[in-house]
């Protein structure tokens, strides 16, 4: 993967994946594989999240979260596990990860994080936000929930998104990082908290999630 060893060699493009997955579905596996297409990723790694800063602990625990990534991903070749954030205390900061990254794969290559557009709103909330753009490029994309809902940026994500914007995913792969770019995927109106809910209330939920993660979820009883 590490290119930084042979200036003569294509920089590799990676793409991350993250949040609770509780539970993984069809929404995040479609989003990744477009995005791997798009950008013309070499892969894209999933990379669950023990303790979420913007989110309420999840019930589930990232041990059970974790197995289903892995049975979701797993007749993928361009999809990778990670669980690095599995193993580090406190919170789950995306910077920190991002360092952790950099420091496996080297300088030269190509980091995309993956993020909706809903978040993006937010983004300026995150821990030590202005360092990411630094570690790595950010390929939005829109949640279809959001259609008919216009989600305003404050003054500085207008900056930060004038200041590192492109449309030609070429400056993606020529840079390791520094680029903000938008992506139109197919709007697969799923959610982990409507899975989560038709679960709790005894509603099928196949054709929502791969058949080995609804395997493990009523093996394991999980989101009754």
């Amino acid at each position: 993967m590490n290119a930084a060893g042979n200036p003569s060699a294509k920089i590799s493009a990676i793409g991350i994946l993250g949040g609770t997955f509780n539970p993984i579905h069809f929404g995040h596996l479609r989003m990744a594989q477009e995005l791997a297409d798009a950008l013309n990723l070499d892969e894209v790694r999933f990379i669950p999240a023990a303790n979420p800063p913007h989110k309420d602990t999840p019930t589930t625990t990232a041990q059970h979260r974790a197995a289903m990534v892995q049975l979701g991903i797993a007749d993928n070749k361009t999809f990778v596990f990670d669980d690095r954030e599995l193993h580090r205390s406190g919170a789950s900061y995306t910077l920190d990860t991002l360092h952790s990254l950099r420091e496996e794969l080297g300088e030269k290559t190509s980091i995309t994080l993956f993020m909706g557009s809903d978040a993006f709103t937010k983004f300026d909330t995150w821990h030590r936000w202005q360092e990411i753009i630094q570690l790595c490029h950010i390929a939005l994309v829109q949640r279809p929930q959001q259609r008919g809902h216009d989600h305003k940026l404050s003054k500085a994500l207008e900056t930060f998104l004038h200041n590192h914007y492109t449309e030609n995913p070429d400056d993606l792969h020529n840079h390791a990082s520094g680029f903000a770019t938008m992506r139109h995927i197919t709007a697969l109106d799923i959610s982990s908290t409507a899975i989560r809910n038709a679960l709790q209330h005894g509603e099928s939920v196949r054709y929502l999630m791969p058949d080995n993660v609804m395997d493990y979820i009523q093996k394991y009883h999980l989101y009754r």
